[in-house]
C-alpha cells in the first residue's frame, strides 16, 4: 500500500504543478472570456481534491504516522483557503467582474502563493511517503507450514 500513497501523492503533485501551467494558460487567454480559466477551476476543485482524498487514504491503509497522515490531508485545508482568497478578492473588488483595483489585486496575488505552499506541501508528503518502511507494504500472516 506504501506504493500506491507514493504514486497518488506523485499524481496530486504533477497535478499542482499542472495547475499553475493552467493557470497561466488562462491569463494569457486573448481575449480573456468566461472560459479562460475552466480547465484551471475544474483541476483544482475536481482533481486536486479527488487526489487529496485518494492518497490520505491511502497513507491511512499504508499505516504512515499520524503526523504524515495529517500532513497529507493539509492540502485540502489550503485549497479551502484558495477558495476564500477568490471569495474575499472578489469582495473588496465590489463583486466586479474584473477586479482591477489595488486592494482587491493584492489579495488575490495570495492566491498564487497559496498554490506555492500547496505545492511544497505535496512535495514534502512525497518525500516523507517515499522514505516510509518497506515493511508498511506486508501484510501481517502467519507462517506458512513446510511440508
Amino acid at each position: 500500500m506504501r506504493r500506491v500513497y507514493v504514486v497518488v501523492q506523485a499524481l496530486l503533485v504533477a497535478a499542482l504543478v499542472v495547475q499553475f501551467y493552467l493557470a497561466a494558460v488562462g491569463a494569457f487567454d486573448r481575449p480573456h472570456t468566461d472560459d479562460s480559466f475552466a480547465l484551471h477551476s475544474e483541476n483544482g476543485m475536481l482533481v486536486i481534491p479527488a487526489l487529496i482524498v485518494l492518497a490520505t487514504l491511502a497513507a491511512a491503509l499504508a499505516r504512515a504516522p499520524g503526523r504524515l497522515i495529517a500532513l497529507t490531508i493539509a492540502p485540502l485545508g489550503l485549497l479551502v483557503v484558495q477558495v476564500l482568497i477568490i471569495v474575499l478578492g472578489n469582495a473588496v473588488a465590489g463583486g466586479d467582474q474584473d477586479p482591477t483595483g489595488p486592494a482587491a489585486l493584492a489579495i488575490l496575488g495570495l492566491h498564487a502563493v497559496n498554490g506555492m505552499l500547496m505545492i511544497g506541501a505535496a512535495a514534502t508528503v512525497l518525500r516523507r511517503a517515499r522514505s516510509l518502511p518497506a515493511k508498511t507494504d506486508r501484510v501481517d500472516r502467519a507462517p506458512t507450514p513446510v511440508a
